[in-house]
């Protein structure tokens, strides 16, 4: 076995390989840009070698600076994680004249079934059924109109060495497709190395379920089980489960076999993904193979009890696979949610920032220990697995340069209703402050009741969400709860204030019993009645709430339990009251006396200044151009400018008619949120 594995990446997935190689008692080394010279991975690592500035086109995807971190180090095998280099034929081919294993597949197999057009001509050969589509390379974008009319809109453009949602968009007119095909060709330029482009047809109302293979280089092959990734945003997966609630099991027989089936074909010896459309009737049409290990891959290995990346390196290593098809047992259920840095308030767009409080819940073993990849027994039934495969620490920074993603949080539960439950849980008590992330949004697709059926599709966000998230408004039976946790906690505060050292005789403060709790447009008259072991608070139908908490004036995470059930909330002070966030809600919860909320009522609004007129910039980024003039008529809809940020392009457009009369940045200009980038008359 390998001494010592460089792993060429950054962030979560360095950091998950690097547990599993100090497990099996290898050493790791690290590279990093000058971006990431505080990374955890650089600090988890037994050795770490700078490789150049921030941008991936200068440091994690140049092979030859790689090369040398390799040689430098004198590390024997190289694992590549997803994204960046992963499935670069050439970089494998580089590693091979070095002498130098890659866990990952044959170069063979990456050229084959890593480039997308490719790919989809061997399983046209092989008599898999694939969606409709132009496998040819596109020269330009007059060209890729005239195919997409051929295709029929809508098409679906997409980047051949893509992956991870770049370098794609649905076009659904000439103008789409002209406009999508030059921003995936810019974006897979960026993100991959290679803009390189294809066409195939979108499929409306599809679900999207990949099956996990594992194959050896001695003709060994298995699946394990699928993946459900249909809640997606621009094509990047946002939930994943496993196994799929859509699923029969004759067709995931089906899927799994075929699957294998496609990777013998090629040669395959790795881990690989190969990704369905699968539509209500069960059909399933290929999409692409995954040469690499996917990020969602967690939720299979909670399931199984196989440890994907010791796999991989065990199988680079030349070993055949000690688990058979027999051995693959679907062990409860597993759930995946992507805890991005975008501001879901802010139509999702990237956030960058510090992070002042990283807090994830603890993470929490399921079941007993497996042994090479196979479980001892069952999983103990009723108990939870919390797990959080991260990149990053309180204090750490996220950059403009990669990817967003902060962490992946996984549970585990016997049943899919108990991983659920275990999701919102977890989901409720992960603290991240300083910027902007998807918690709510995440939160709230937890307690979705499409979500809970299970027959959700890719078009689940865009249709629930067609004006983006604008939080959760709660049932009356959650602000109830909430209002009496707000009143017991405030009481608590309120005599922590009374006992301050200092005070004047004759001038004892008394807390009374009777508040005014006003949250989310609601006002609700309770009693709180307290003894030693917590709070009776009372509602004025004569309804009555028990709470009972280790709560403390200062703490930013509550856990109660409020009559029977037990309630985790988020707490931050403001004048009168909390910031509570629970369950996907951001909520003002102010806890008044009588005289104070009659007064309350009396106070104007205020509100918020007029931006109709310009066009600010909605994220930290980079300015790629600018496509109108001072002077201009622009009409609604019509697009005006083009942000980069974390590898993604975003076009700014008009919200409606108007004459441009400033331009306040020029293409290359680095702008800050809300900075002002158009006026309009």
């Amino acid at each position: 076995m390998f001494e010592k594995i460089l792993i060429a990446n950054r962030g979560e997935i360095a950091c998950r390989v690097i547990k599993t190689a100090r497990k099996m008692g290898i050493k790791t080394v690290a590279i990093y840009s000058d971006a990431d010279k505080q990374s955890l991975h650089v600090k988890m690592a037994d050795e770490a070698v700078h490789i150049g500035p921030p941008p991936a086109n200068q440091s994690y995807i140049v092979i030859d600076k790689v090369m040398e971190a390799i040689r430098a180090t004198g590390a024997q095998a190289v694992h590549p994680g997803y994204g960046f280099l992963s499935e670069n034929a050439k970089f494998a081919e580089a590693l091979a004249a070095e002498g130098v294993a890659f866990v990952g597949p044959p170069v063979g197999a990456i050229e084959s079934m890593g480039d997308k057009i490719t790919s989809k001509k061997i399983a046209q050969e092989a008599g898999v059924s694939t969606v409709p589509g132009y496998m040819g390379l596109i020269a330009d974008a007059d060209e890729a109109v005239k195919i997409s009319n051929e295709i029929g809109y809508p098409v679906m453009i997409k980047a051949s060495a893509g992956g991870g949602g770049k370098g794609m968009r649905i076009a659904w007119s000439d103008a789409e497709a002209r406009e999508g095909f030059q921003s995936s060709k810019n974006e897979a330029a960026n993100s991959f190395g290679d803009d390189r482009i294809f066409i195939e047809k979108f499929v409306t109302q599809p679900r999207h379920i990949e099956i996990q293979v594992l194959c050896d280089a001695h003709g060994n092959g298995i699946y394990l089980g699928e993946r459900e990734c249909s809640i997606q945003r621009r094509n990047q997966k946002v939930v994943e489960e496993a196994p799929s609630p859509f699923l029969d099991e004759d067709t995931r027989r089906a899927m799994g076999e075929q699957a294998v089936a496609l990777a013998k074909a090629v040669g395959y010896a790795s881990a690989g993904t190969v990704e369905f459309i699968v539509d209500g009737d069960k059909n399933f049409y290929f999409l692409e193979m995954n040469t690499r290990l996917q990020v969602e891959h967690p939720v299979t290995e909670l399931i199984t009890g196989v440890d994907l990346v010791e796999q991989m390196i065990r199988i680079a290593g030349g070993e055949p696979l000690s688990i058979t098809q027999n051995d693959v047992k679907l062990n409860g259920w597993a759930i995946e949610n992507r805890l991005y840095a975008e501001d879901p308030y802010r139509g999702f767009l990237p956030s960058i920032g510090r992070l002042t409080r990283y807090r994830p819940p603890a993470e929490v073993a399921a079941g007993p220990l497996h042994d090479s990849g196979k479980w001892q027994g069952d999983a103990p039934a009723g108990e939870l697995a919390v797990r959080n495969d991260t990149g990053v620490f309180e204090g750490g920074e996220i950059s403009m340069y990669y990817d967003p993603m902060i962490a992946k949080l996984c549970t585990w539960g016997p049943t899919r209703e108990a991983a659920i439950a275990a999701m919102r849980d977890a989901l409720d008590g992960f603290e991240v402050e300083g910027i902007g992330h998807n918690l709510p949004f995440l939160s709230a697709v937890m307690d979705h009741p499409i979500f809970i059926a299970g027959t959700m599709t890719t078009a689940f966000i865009e249709e629930q969400y067609p004006e983006g998230f604008n939080g959760v408004e709660l049932p009356e039976q959650d602000l109830r709860k909430i209002a009496a946790a707000s009143a017991a906690m405030h009481r608590v505060a309120e005599i922590r204030r009374t006992r301050v050292s200092g005070r004047m005789d004759n001038h004892e403060r008394k807390v009374g019993s009777d508040w005014v709790v006003t949250l989310q447009d609601v006002s609700l008259n309770v009693t709180v009645d307290a003894d030693r072991d917590g709070s009776t608070v009372r509602f004025d139908d004569g309804s009555a709430l028990r709470v009972a908490s280790d709560w403390t004036p200062g703490d930013q995470l509550a856990r109660l339990t409020v009559g029977d059930d037990s309630l985790v909330v988020k707490v931050g002070k403001i004048s009168g009251g909390f910031r509570i966030r629970s369950r996907g809600a951001d909520l003002k919860v102010h806890v008044r006396t009588l005289r104070q909320a009659e007064l309350a009522k009396l106070m104007p609004e205020k509100i918020a200044p007029d931006t109709s007129k310009l066009l600010l910039c909605p994220m930290p980024g980079l300015v790629v151009k600018l496509e109108v003039e001072v002077g201009d008529e622009v009409q609604e809809g019509q697009a005006l400018c083009t942000i980069e940020a974390m590898k993604m392009e975003n076009i700014l457009r008009a919200e409606k008619k108007g004459v441009v009369s400033a331009i306040n940045a020029a293409a290359g200009d680095s702008l800050a949120v809300d900075e002002v980038i158009m006026e309009f008359e």
